[in-house]
Formats: C-alpha cells, structure tokens, sequence
C-alpha cells in the first residue's frame, strides 16, 4: 500500500483526557498495535461542539430513532447544536479520505449500537445510537465502522481490520486511471479472501468482472465496490475457511508428496475442529508457496491479508 491507512476514531480512544470527567479511555491496542499501521483522524463531538471539560453528563431521552441529547441534572438540551455540528463535521471529513472509523461505545454522541435511550420514567432502553455516529454512518454507509466494544471481540476486531486494509487497497488502486486490466488484477489478487467471505458474492463479482466491457469503466468501477464492500462486511467463519484451505491444497496436487498432503489434511481438521488456530493452516500454506515456488498464491491477498504484528487469526 502507497501510505498509512487513514481511520476515523473517538478521541478519548486515543488517550486524549476530553471525557465529561476529564478523563480519557485509552485502548493499547488501537493505539500501540493497530496505531502503527494507520494514521487516526480524532473526533470528540462535545468538546468540538463547544462544550467544555470536565462538564455536565449527557444521555439519549425519548424516541430512540429520533432522541433528545439531554445533560443528566440541569435537563440542557443539546441536540439541535450537535446535529447541525454532527452535519458540518461529517462534510468535512469528506476530504479526509477515511477507510474506516472507530466509535466509543455508549456514547449518546458516538455510540454505533445498543446505546442507552431514557424514556419518560427514566427508564434506559438499549436501542439508540449517538447523535455523531448516525449523521456519520449515513453520510458514509459504504466506509467501515465499529467500537470499542464490539472490537474486543477477535472476530469482529479481524474483520474490522481486514475490511480497512481491503478498502485501502480498493483506494491505492482507484487513485490511478481507472482500467479493465487493473481490476481484474485486483479481482484475481483478492480471489480467495472473497471466498472466504462469500462464494455466493464472489461469483457475483466475476460475473460482473467478465461482463465489464458491456458498462463505462465508471459504472464497472462503482458497481464492483458495492458488491466489494457488501461480500467484506460478511463476516468468515470455519466452514469458509476450510473451503478455501482446499481450494489452497488443489494448487500442490502434482506437487506435494504423500506425506506432506497428510500433514496439510490433519491440519484442516485440527483447525476445522477449533484445536488450532487459522493461522497454523495458513502458515504451513505459505511454507508450501515458498517450498514450490507457487507464483499465482504469493500474491494471494488471503494469505497475507494484513501485517503479522496485528496477532490476528490466532483465536479459536
């Protein structure tokens, strides 16, 4: 990739002390791990909305499509500023050229799910969604986004990063003139990482691929981002996997000896049978890929989709 990926986030995420209390929610991993691979864009809602820290707290009252931003003891009603803040600041980030975005969780101005909406009895509900992060998403439904939270969890957070690494390279790509030939050599790059996702989706985009000369390169371009962003938000699971792990095998069939195929078959069911990690099948592939010299998986995107520092691929 040409440069650093650029990635929206929550300020207090990086450090920054901007909570109500003056304090911050510094994740290691998004800072210290993740951080060296992509350059952040910080977001605080209500400190660039004007509000000052420490200060009151705030909460989602009322219809949860449509809440109210209410701080907890005065009863200030802060929404109509943060939206038409949320509404500037989401334009504005239009030029930062962002391939994902990281939200706090819980927050009534950041949070992308489940967060707390107050009815009249001051009854919390878990159906809301920050005031910032809703503007966002609906400016941009095709960047990927997540939280805090949810990115806890190994899968989502290996998802999350692989779909911001794919969106980077569908980027570097469509910063030079648009051709046929460009992207059916990103399309074959990427082959199996589709699969891995989606065979239903992956067709779908070779079919599409294949047909291209039908459409502008425009449309063609436009299209296969759609079907690109929708196969990657598709989350990978065991069975997928171990479909691409022998669709993998098939390239060493002339190749392998006996007991290396053996090897490589205990492997699959180790992993299908979740005593191992994906990254043990993976490994003992990429050591065949050099062993023979195998031109067309070296450039793979599945076997290397994102940088061995992130430790991903190793939960079981």
């Amino acid at each position: 990739m040409n440069d650093k990926i650029r990635v929206g986030i929550s300020s207090c995420l990086l450090g920054h002390p901007v909570r109500w209390n003056a304090g911050h929610k510094l994740d290691k991993y998004l800072t210290h791990t993740l951080g060296e691979f992509v350059e952040y864009v910080p977001v605080c809602p209500e400190v660039e909305v004007g509000l000052g820290v420490p200060r009151e707290s705030m909460r989602l009252v009322g219809d949860p499509e449509k809440p109210r931003l209410i701080t907890f003891k005065s009863k200030t009603d802060h929404t109509d500023k943060m939206i038409f803040w949320a509404r500037e600041r989401v334009t504005a980030l239009e030029k930062e050229n962002l391939c994902g975005f990281i939200f706090k969780s819980d927050s009534p101005s950041s949070g992308m799910v489940r967060v707390k909406v107050y009815n009249d009895k001051g009854m919390p509900h878990k159906k809301g969604v920050g005031i910032f992060a809703r503007e966002f998403m609906h400016r941009f439904p095709s960047i990927p986004v997540e939280d805090d939270g949810r990115l806890n969890n190994p899968q989502i957070r290996e998802n999350f990063i692989q779909q911001i690494f794919s969106m980077k390279r569908w980027r570097d790509i469509n910063t030079e003139r648009r051709t046929m030939g460009k992207l059916v050599d990103f399309h074959t790059r990427n082959k199996l990482l589709l699969l891995s996702h989606s065979q239903k989706h992956y067709r779908m985009m070779g079919k599409l691929v294949a047909e291209g000369k039908q459409l502008s390169i425009g449309d063609l371009y436009h299209q296969y981002q759609g079907l690109l962003l929708d196969t990657l938000k598709l989350k990978t699971t065991i069975k997928k996997n171990v479909n691409v792990l022998q669709h993998l095998m098939g390239y060493f069939k002339k190749q392998l000896s006996a007991d290396e195929k053996q090897e490589l078959l205990e492997t699959f069911e180790h992993y299908r049978q979740e005593r191992v990690p994906l990254i043990v099948p993976i490994t003992l592939i990429n050591h065949y890929v050099r062993k023979y010299q195998q031109p067309y998986l070296r450039n793979q995107t599945y076997l290397h989709p994102h940088p061995l520092e992130l430790k991903l691929r190793i939960h079981i």
